[in-house]
């Protein structure tokens, strides 16, 4: 079953791709394929001038699927996961996250790459990783990169929740709005002002320019990140125990190794 929609349009010049898995949008395997074979399909489409991702229902995404943050499967999962940051890096379509009620983890990793980001009074954004005994490198990366290292040491050291105010202050969200309708109409006058007059190829090299430093840090950081987490952080008691503690649904116990 597929968990993963896509409707074109303004005569097809946008794709707009919603998260649906009938509960909190976790970026799963599953999830993860359905949006690599879109964006596969992407590179095809030279009118395409903007991808929108948003979720189904109030929230954009809880985030990665905690269960494929298990040891045995950690490998394959933060390799598939790293692996849609670059095609969205490669594709250099411009790319606009409407986020509403929690966008987590994962799913604020998926946000945070796009060149813009809107949403409502209900929306909440965090790393909550660490509370897991890990840490998430797609945000590590680029956090830094989008509102200064200061906020995003605190954000990803703390794991703490942000309110929508608080997000629009550190100059994480382009707009905010009261509520979803007003969020979509927002975002449709954005596309008609300043995305559709525009050529498709000319915004495609705009991406790839004002991102020029964006990209090589991504590209030459995220692998390091990777294998970090794979090889040394999956290694430790700690991170195991956080991720065993959270499926189980109990407090970890840390040992501090």
């Amino acid at each position: 079953m597929k968990k993963v929609r896509v409707n074109y349009l303004f005569e097809g010049a946008v794709a707009q791709i919603i998260l649906d898995d009938g509960k909190g949008n976790v970026l799963d395997h599953i999830m993860m394929e359905d949006l690599m074979g879109l964006f596969e399909e992407f590179k095809s489409r030279n009118d395409l001038k903007l991808i929108t991702f948003e979720g189904a229902g109030k929230h954009f995404s809880f985030g990665a699927s905690v269960e494929e943050h298990q040891k045995d499967m950690a490998g394959n999962m933060i390799h598939s996961f790293h692996a849609m940051f670059l095609a969205i890096r490669d594709l250099a379509i411009p790319t606009l996250a409407k986020i509403t009620g929690q966008c987590l983890g994962g799913g604020m990793e998926l946000a945070i790459m796009c060149n813009f980001l809107y949403a409502d009074k209900t929306a909440k954004m965090g790393q909550p990783e660490i509370i897991l005994g890990v840490f998430p490198p797609p945000a590590s990366v680029i956090l830094p990169e989008k509102i200064g290292l200061a906020k995003a040491e605190e954000i990803i050291i703390t794991g703490r929740t942000l309110l929508a105010d608080e997000c629009k202050t550190i100059g994480l969200l382009n707009e905010l709005y009261n509520d979803k309708t007003e969020l979509e109409a927002g975002v449709n006058q954005f596309i008609e002002q300043h995305i559709l007059p525009k050529s498709a190829v000319s915004l495609r090299y705009a991406v790839k320019s004002v991102r020029v430093k964006f990209n090589h840090i991504l590209g030459n950081f995220l692998p390091i990140l990777e294998q970090m987490y794979v090889n040394e952080l999956m290694n430790t008691k700690d991170a195991n125990e956080g991720i065993n503690s959270f499926l189980e649904k109990r407090k970890p116990n840390w040992s501090n190794n």
